[in-house]
């Protein structure tokens, strides 16, 4: 949710910030409404006080036995009217004017580059060399069969499509990254959060996933919740409504959560695999932060999430997102992009982002400095460390041997009993 006060008197700042982000949303009839919405209001305060004055004038009137209490009836009845006139008015402007708020998509960051949309995002970083011999590496989809860890067809007759069974040492390595990711992030300083895998829609609008991404999320009916896109949804709510203490910044949460996608929209976009699942494990990172040090905490996540592919051995590069491929409420993002000999192209793993105050104002959550009574809304940030499926496919890929097994990595042999590779 964007400050109002930038949205009344910082017009030019406004527009540049969307032209930036090649995105045209309707601020100024924003703008329009809160004013309409502030005058409505004032007046509306002003004729209820006048009512009230008028209603305690009879009742002294009437104590004081004076004959001409009633005289004042009248006007309470028209009063009374203009009120009810005045709310009609306010209550579409009110309305209206809360549902667009919430659409408003971020502004970015000064520092995101221009560019019209993912093919302009600019190369930051590259790691590893990709594999020369892509013509001769399996498909992890058919490999993954073919050892039988990976069933497809047989999550298909359980859930339908695009869902997995992992098996035998399927899901060892599966558990195994997930334990090895966490063990990171908390020598990082991150703390482990549990959380629900459901969420009531506020917390889905605190974060941001509503009501812009409403079709991309499975709702457990007929209750009012939600299955999680991601555990960034419960980690940045977790202290929604709250006013934090300058000491307890920053607040660093890990977690590993099953998420859930409906993926509306991506039909025939890598949905074969373990690349695009209705279902997938993850490993969110988020942070909430002062806001002077936003850019230097982004920096430290995304270097956190480029280690784990670095210890994995898996060749990645690293784009920052241009204005036109920001998302809806990132001031400023970088992927993470590993390698996939299959598609003979790097493919994102990670996604790491500042959101600015955005999700902070929408989940109601400040704090305050040290020594002052006012308070200010925190940035929040969030990255992925990384997604499990997609680490699978990776390491099946880009670690294949010539027997149709892969390699592990070393740094996960204490996670999947010592073994150095499969079969």
């Amino acid at each position: 949710m964007l400050d109002m006060h930038i949205l009344r008197h910082e017009p030019d700042r406004v527009r540049n910030g969307y032209r930036v982000k090649r995105v045209d949303p309707p601020w100024e009839r924003v703008v329009e409404l809160d004013r309409q919405h502030r005058e409505l209001l004032q007046t509306l305060e002003a004729k209820k006080a006048e009512r009230n004055r008028a209603t305690e004038e009879v009742a002294r009137r009437r104590r004081a036995k004076d004959p001409h209490a009633d005289a004042i009836i009248g006007d309470m009845r028209r009063l009374g009217e203009e009120i009810r006139t005045l709310e009609a008015q306010h209550r579409p402007v009110a309305e209206e004017l809360d549902r667009l708020v919430w659409e408003l998509p971020n502004l970015p960051d000064p520092s995101v580059p221009e560019g019209a949309g993912e093919s302009e995002n600019r190369e930051v970083a590259i790691w590893g060399t990709p594999r020369t011999d892509s013509q001769a590496v399996t498909p992890h989809w058919d490999q993954g069969v073919a050892l039988g860890i990976l069933d497809f067809e047989r999550a298909q007759k359980l859930a339908g499509a695009r869902f997995v069974v992992l098996k035998g040492f399927g899901a060892q390595l599966s558990r195994g990254l997930i334990q090895f990711m966490l063990t990171q992030a908390a020598g990082a300083g991150y703390e482990e959060v549990a959380p629900p895998l459901l969420a009531l829609a506020d917390t889905l609008y605190g974060s941001g996933q509503f009501p812009k991404f409403v079709e991309d999320v499975f709702r457990v009916s007929p209750h009012d919740l939600y299955l999680i896109p991601t555990a960034e949804v419960p980690l940045v709510n977790l202290r929604r409504e709250e006013i934090l203490d300058e000491d307890e910044l920053p607040l660093h949460y890990t977690a590993h959560t099953a998420s859930f996608r409906s993926e509306a929209g991506a039909a025939g976009r890598d949905t074969r695999g373990l690349i695009r699942r209705h279902q997938f494990d993850k490993v969110e990172l988020v942070a909430v932060a002062r806001p002077e040090d936003g850019l230097a905490e982004l920096e430290a996540m995304r270097r956190q999430s480029a280690q784990l592919l670095e210890q994995l051995e898996l060749p990645y590069r690293t784009v920052e997102h241009c204005g036109g491929d920001l998302g809806f409420g990132h001031a400023k993002s970088y992927d993470h992009e590993v390698w996939m000999p299959s598609y003979g192209r790097y493919v994102e793993i990670s996604s790491v982002s500042l959101m600015g105050d955005f999700q902070a104002r929408r989940a109601k959550m400040r704090w305050r400095r040290r020594g002052q009574h006012t308070t200010e809304f925190p940035v929040t940030l969030n990255g992925s460390a990384l997604a499990v499926g997609r680490t699978m496919a990776a390491i099946m890929e880009n670690h294949q041997t010539q027997d149709g097994g892969f390699r592990v990595p070393a740094v996960l042999g204490p996670f999947v009993g010592g073994r150095a590779a499969f079969p």
